[in-house]
């Protein structure tokens, strides 16, 4: 293998291993991971790759490569490393699960580039010990979109795990994609995945449910070593600090997710990043209406737990389950609550600096919180572009008496809907809009400026991935290609890609793969 990376593995060389090493599925204790070898694919080939976390890993011109190809879909191991699979549990829909692990993830390595230390995993490589009844392999259609979505949140300043590369496997997978009984046959693709570390929530919450408080603190200390240094050398109080650390960074995690629209879908334990990384891309999508109830996963439906409006929330149950998972290294309630108060607190005031900044306030005053609750109100009562509201938004005249429902027509899906009671509403709003843009001391085309830095013009619509599967299935990645290339300045106008930035299209209304989506992959 000629691929040059600095190999510096530290996770399974610091970390109790599953001592079987037989591929069997099974209950895992009293380690943090189990070795395993990926799934050889029948006939790989590179469908894209990131030029940036190819610089970023000092692999650029090696994509090309028949080593690359080869190493990156698990057909060939790099010479002296053993890939392994992550053990963590998890609560599920707010539900204890168990162990749930990596089931379809393979951690191949982890090598230092300029400073930065990166773990690479393949997802879709094959089963694993955490695979359950699952083959632990992945669809092209699922792949496309994590692939995507990855660089596209990165873009968006919005902090992630990133991508390097999607290859076809040339396996084909049997999936029942709508979850109606009608499983069938569909292309196979593995993502190479990258991030600092895929440490989540649920990898402390398993040793905590063991009652493995020795593995636990091995975790603890490793991770505040490796990820969490500045905080000092390890003891109650650097726990102590370690889970506020945590508690910050999810919720500046969380805050994007609203500021640009983001919806998760899969906020379980386990999908939680002890880093605030935006980790495994499942069922999720971006709001095509401001609508605070919406949830793009199916198996949510009925209860819409994660749905948009709820996940500041949903974040501090979460990190109530971390809290209890550490209370056994800590060993004291008031310090952990103080710091689950504090998120309380400061994420609604986040939540309102930011909601600001959208509407391009800088000072600060008390009346603000009614404007923005009084917005949320009315775009609510009509299909309104989230996207498109508040970038055409930036358009908005303090002076004058311009029509400003002019200014945000295109916003709306249905525009007859705007007249009698609602309309006056949408005024009344306007006018209170203009009168505290008064108070603000830029002028009209620096707030532009300003909000367009923060409201992105083009975000990765479920029915945009779903033209790039749709070409991809027949071979055709040139849609891939093109909205990767577009979501790499999102905030940018690109006047020759236009056509992007526009209402979801009545097609995709309903169309699968268009709006909500399930879990399989």
């Amino acid at each position: 293998m000629n691929l040059d990376l600095n190999i510096q593995d530290r996770f399974s060389q610091e970390l109790p291993a599953d001592p079987i090493e037989d591929n069997t599925r099974r209950e895992v204790k009293n380690a943090c991971f189990s070795y395993v070898t990926p799934k050889k694919p029948i006939a790989p080939k590179l469908i894209h790759s990131s030029s940036e976390m190819l610089e970023g890993l000092g692999l650029i011109g090696a994509e090309d490569s028949d080593d690359f190809l080869a190493i990156f879909s698990g057909a060939k191991l790099l010479p002296n490393t053993r890939p392994y699979a992550m053990c963590y549990g998890g609560h599920q829909f707010g539900n204890w699960a168990g162990q749930l692990g990596d089931g379809r993830a393979i951690n191949l390595v982890e090598v230092m580039h300029q400073g930065q230390h990166w773990a690479l995993q393949l997802k879709g490589s094959g089963e694993t010990p955490y695979s359950r009844t699952a083959d632990g392999l992945a669809v092209l259609r699922s792949s496309i979109r994590e692939y995507l979505c990855s660089e596209a949140m990165y873009h968006l300043g919005v902090p992630t795990t990133r991508a390097l590369s999607l290859i076809s496997s040339g396996n084909m997978v049997w999936r029942d994609m709508l979850y109606d009984g009608n499983p069938d046959y569909e292309k196979g693709a593995i993502v190479a995945r990258v991030a600092p570390s895929f440490l989540r929530f649920g990898s402390y919450e398993i040793h905590a449910a063991h009652q493995d408080v020795k593995t636990l603190k091995i975790l603890v200390d490793y991770t505040i070593k490796h990820h969490y240094s500045y905080l000092g050398t390890p003891s109650k109080e650097v726990y102590v600090a370690f889970f506020n650390e945590v508690m910050i960074k999810s919720m500046d995690m969380v805050i994007h997710w609203q500021r640009v629209g983001f919806v998760h879908g899969v906020m379980n334990t386990d999908n939680m990043s002890i880093l605030g990384l935006t980790i495994d891309y499942g069922p999720y999508g971006w709001l095509e209406g401001y609508d605070h109830g919406w949830t793009p996963n199916t198996t949510d439906r009925a209860h819409k737990r994660y749905r948009y409006g709820s996940q500041p929330q949903v974040v501090l149950w979460n990190l109530l389950k971390l809290a209890n998972a550490l209370f056994s290294l800590i060993e004291e309630v008031a310090p952990l609550q103080a710091i689950l108060d504090t998120y309380h607190q400061n994420v609604q005031v986040a939540y309102i600096d930011m909601m600001c900044a959208k509407l391009g306030l800088k000072t600060k005053f008390q009346d603000d919180k009614v404007l923005i609750q009084e917005l949320e109100a009315v775009l609510q009562r009509s299909e309104t572009d989230m996207t498109l509201f508040f970038r055409l938004l930036s358009n908005f005249k303090k002076d004058g008496t311009v029509d400003h429902l002019m200014t945000i027509q295109e916003a709306f899906y249905q525009p007859e809907e705007v007249q009698g009671d609602l309309k006056t509403q949408w005024n009344t709003w306007f006018r209170s809009y203009q009168q505290r843009l008064q108070k603000e001391n830029a002028s009209d085309q620096e707030r532009a400026v300003y909000m367009n830095r923060i409201n992105p013009k083009y975000v990765l619509r479920n029915y945009m991935a779903q033209l790039a599967i749709d070409a991809a299935e027949k071979e055709d990645y040139s849609v891939i290609d093109t909205l990767f290339r577009l979501l790499k300045k999102p905030y940018d106008e690109q006047p020759e890609h236009q056509k992007w930035f526009a209402k979801r299209p009545e097609w995709a209304r309903n169309k699968v793969g268009c709006s909500m989506l399930s879990c399989s992959s």
